[in-house]
């Protein structure tokens, strides 16, 4: 079922998504060589608590921590802890936020300290590619416009998209319909005013493939290489997309 939000409704995952673009931003500022993942899921529960909401993410599905942090091989869903990040380090950022009623959702990738020139080309494809599939998220158009302006942009670049994963539909439940796939598969679903989504491209260095970590949760890149994740949640509207988050 694809949800069609409501103008109050999309007014208050507006203000959601306010409080969630400025935690992770902050956030990011907190990524540097020498602080460990754990250090930043304590920074987020502060910023939960400063403004009153709830971290998405904790407890869903069992997942024990309010942000998940992803450090260069590791796509998606890393488990803060005691890892400590690294000079070059690739740093993903995964964060939802809940008031209200309401679930918003994105993400960003950061080098920690100065990154190399070819992890600094992965994070400018990535968050490019993003771009271009908010771009297609227009009313007439379908999902399969988003996924193939994402994927033919990563390819172009020399690098790979993540298939086994993807974005999906956002609002009073933190995954609704439709799913969001970063490459082609069809035209999908017919996008509609009022529809908000959460799109998410998860670009690799080396192949698409993906293993998950013993601790079930972390998602990696079958081949080790380095992966950067970018996310922001929009609202479609009449003209140009709403990005929310």
């Amino acid at each position: 079922m694809i949800v069609i939000k409501s103008p109050e409704e999309i007014g208050l995952m507006r203000e959601c998504g306010s409080i969630l673009s400025e935690m992770l931003q902050r956030l990011k500022g907190e990524v540097r060589p020498g602080v460990r993942t754990r250090d930043l899921d304590e920074f987020v529960e502060a910023e939960m608590k400063r403004h009153g909401v709830v971290a998405s993410f904790k407890g869903y599905g069992g997942y024990p921590a309010s942000v998940c942090v992803s450090v260069n091989d590791e796509i998606v869903h890393g488990i803060p802890g005691s890892r400590m990040v690294k000079e070059g380090d690739v740093v993903s950022l995964d964060l939802g936020v809940y008031t209200k009623g309401f679930h918003t959702d994105a993400a960003l990738s950061v080098a920690a300290g100065e990154p190399a020139p070819d992890v600094a080309r992965l994070l400018e494809v990535t968050e490019e590619s993003l771009s271009r599939g908010i771009a297609a998220a227009r009313p007439g158009n379908h999902v399969g416009d988003i996924s193939v302006a994402i994927q033919r942009y990563v390819e172009a670049n020399g690098f790979s998209i993540v298939r086994e994963y993807t974005g999906h539909g956002v609002g009073r439940n933190l995954h609704e319909e439709p799913q969001i796939p970063n490459f082609a598969y069809g035209k999908g679903p017919l996008l509609r005013k009022g529809m908000a989504l959460a799109i998410e491209p998860m670009v690799n260095m080396g192949g698409w493939k993906t293993r998950v970590a013993p601790d079930k949760w972390t998602v990696l890149t079958a081949d080790g290489s380095l992966s950067a994740h970018f996310e922001h949640t929009i609202a479609i509207s009449d003209g140009d997309p709403e990005v929310l988050a």
